[in-house]
C-alpha cells in the first residue's frame, strides 16, 4: 500500500505607508512646492523562496496561515512544512487545477495570491451541504452558502477485492468504488470503529456502509475500499460541523 502524506500554509503581505518627510530647513513658500527629486517607486514584495516538505521557517507559517484563511486546514500554524500542510496544498492545488506536487514555486503562490472558488457538483446548491469531487480528490463542506472546510481525500481505489460483510460466512467480492449521486448523512460514530474492511475514526455515513471518516494513511490518489478517508486532525472535528440528514453530492467532475 503506497502511503503519502504531506502539508502547506498562508501568505500575508504587508504594505506600509512611509510619510513624506519635509528637508530640514526649507522656507515654507507661497504657492503648491516643487519637489526637486523624483517621488520614489514603492518597492516589490520579497521573492517567495521555493518551498519542499521539510521546510521550516516564518514564510511556512504565513503559508499555513493564508490556507487556513481560504478555508483549508493545514493544522498549526508552528513554521514546519509538515504531511498536514501537504495535504492542505494538495487541496488547493486540485481546486485550482495545479498539479500536486509538494514542491511550491511561481506557479503556485500567483494562485495562492488570487484562489478559484471550489466548483459546485451539482445544480442544486443547498445552503448546507459536502461536496465531494472524486476525480481531482478533495470534499467542500458548505455552511450557509459558503465553503466551511475544503480538505484533501482519498476514494475509493477501484481494484477487486474478496471480504466478509457482517454477520456472512462467506466472503463476497466486488470493486473497490465510491459511487457517485445524491445523498445524506447518517449513521455515525464517536472514535475508532471496526468494520470487516478495517478501522474508521469518528464515520459519518452517507451512502450505505459507505462513509466519511479518518484514517492514517491518505494518499494523493484513491486507496480505499470505498469510503472517503480524510486526515486524522480534520476527522476528530468533521462530524461536528456537518448534522444529519446534510445533502451529500459525489461527482467525478470533468
Amino acid at each position: 500500500m503506497r502511503k503519502t502524506a504531506v502539508l502547506l500554509i498562508p501568505i500575508v503581505l504587508l504594505t506600509a505607508c512611509e510619510p513624506v518627510e519635509e528637508r530640514a530647513g526649507e522656507a515654507a513658500s507661497p504657492g503648491p512646492a516643487r519637489s526637486s527629486s523624483k517621488p520614489s517607486r514603492p518597492k516589490p514584495p520579497p521573492a517567495r523562496r521555493k518551498l519542499k516538505p521539510g521546510a521550516k521557517g516564518p514564510d511556512v507559517r504565513a503559508l499555513q496561515r493564508r490556507l487556513r484563511d481560504l478555508h483549508y486546514d493545514p493544522g498549526q500554524a508552528d513554521g514546519r512544512y509538515g504531511p498536514s500542510t501537504q495535504l492542505a496544498v494538495w487541496a488547493f492545488q486540485a481546486v485550482n487545477r495545479l498539479k500536486q506536487t509538494g514542491t511550491l514555486g511561481k506557479t503556485f503562490w500567483k494562485a495562492l495570491d488570487h484562489p478559484r472558488q471550489p466548483r459546485a457538483m451539482a445544480k442544486r446548491r443547498e445552503a448546507d451541504r459536502v461536496d465531494v469531487d472524486l476525480r481531482r480528490q478533495y470534499l467542500v463542506l458548505y455552511k450557509d452558502g459558503k465553503p466551511r472546510l475544503i480538505t484533501h481525500i482519498s476514494s475509493g481505489s477501484g481494484e477487486y477485492y474478496c471480504a466478509k460483510d457482517r454477520g456472512a460466512t462467506v466472503p463476497r467480492c466486488r470493486y473497490a468504488t465510491t459511487g457517485t449521486g445524491d445523498f445524506r448523512t447518517g449513521r455515525r460514530a464517536s472514535g475508532w470503529e471496526t468494520s470487516p474492511l478495517g478501522r474508521l475514526y469518528n464515520p459519518v455515513y452517507f451512502n450505505g456502509g459507505i462513509a466519511f471518516h479518518g484514517a492514517l494513511d491518505v494518499p494523493r490518489f484513491p486507496a480505499s475500499h470505498g469510503c472517503v478517508r480524510m486526515p486524522m486532525h480534520i476527522a476528530a472535528y468533521f462530524p461536528r460541523l456537518v448534522g444529519t440528514g446534510v445533502p451529500v453530492h459525489v461527482r467525478r467532475a470533468v
